[in-house]
């Protein structure tokens, strides 16, 4: 598979790169930017994967988050990938900011018009990781994921519905309940059908209930003043709750602000993000380089 590469920039001893190519899940040419740590010029190193949030694309991550420094230090390819398919000249594709464009949610789709080009889920899972062990100096036998809101969801349910195949898992914000929010009511219902049954097999709170068992290492990051929490689109309790019955360990941390500067606390911009971010690059190596 044919990658062209698009941007190329020296970053703390390697390189930050964007790739374009023609996805056959998608239907439809796809970036991802790659991180490729001064180690990859010797030897194959483990590859962690972000996915992003609503209305980003493959920019939001390289630019915002930061954490170049900390994957050079320990030897970590890092691929952040676009949202969704992008240009495939479906009807609506770009009405609203939540759905469609931007707004992939890491499934895939099984409704018309969406279910030829929008299958985020297969390309996150076999394709793009395909691509990456072809073209780059990868141990294909260590990887994690980790991502941000809808993609902290992303990262969540990939890891929970293929044990065995992620070493850890993180996420900040993560949408952790989505059959029971109105991003997940609109995402699912548009992308699945009205039949709820098939939306819990891409939400994380309904799959850590048959999940095998404890040998999942996840790490999660909430802000206290996240608009998004308080509004209830994230759920975070609900997840906790269901790990707490399967004595599934969780490390959650909601991060509040410091009473010297009592007015707003962490919210759920790359703000927040690029505070933690070192933390969980952290959290990510001590599994990939065991």
């Amino acid at each position: 598979m044919a990658l062209k590469q698009v941007s190329s920039n020296k970053c703390f001893e390697g390189y930050q790169k964007v790739f374009e190519h023609d996805s056959a899940e998608l239907k439809c040419k796809m970036k991802f930017g790659i991180y490729l740590p001064p180690k990859a010029e010797t030897a194959k190193c483990p590859v962690l994967y972000w996915l992003s949030g609503l209305t980003c694309t493959e920019q939001n991550f390289i630019t915002k988050a930061g954490f170049h420094q900390a994957a050079a230090e320990h030897g970590l390819i890092v691929v952040a990938p676009d949202t969704s398919p992008r240009g495939c000249n479906i009807e609506g594709e770009d009405e609203s900011w939540d759905f469609g464009t931007g707004a992939g949610f890491y499934v895939d789709a099984t409704e018309d018009p969406w279910k030829t080009n929008y299958r985020m889920y297969s390309y996150i899972k076999d394709e793009l990781p395909k691509l990456i062990n072809a073209n780059f100096p990868t141990d294909p036998e260590r990887m994690s994921i980790f991502g941000h809101s809808m993609g902290g969801h992303g990262a969540l349910i990939l890891s929970l519905k293929n044990p065995g195949k992620y070493k850890s898992v993180s996420a900040f914000a993560p949408i952790c309940n989505p059959i029971q929010c109105q991003w997940g009511k609109k995402a699912l219902g548009g992308y699945l059908g009205s039949d709820v049954s098939k939306w819990e097999a891409y939400d994380a709170t309904q799959l850590v209930k048959s999940y095998p068992d404890s040998h999942l290492y996840i790490l999660i990051d909430q802000g206290k003043d996240d608009q998004f929490l308080s509004a209830g689109q994230l759920l975070p309790d609900n997840f906790i709750a269901a790990c707490t019955e399967r004595k599934i360990p969780v490390v959650f941390r909601l991060q509040q602000a410091s009473s010297f500067w009592n007015r707003i606390g962490y919210d759920h911009s790359y703000f927040f993000i690029a505070t933690f971010i070192n933390d969980h690059i952290k959290h990510h190596a001590k599994y990939l380089n065991a």
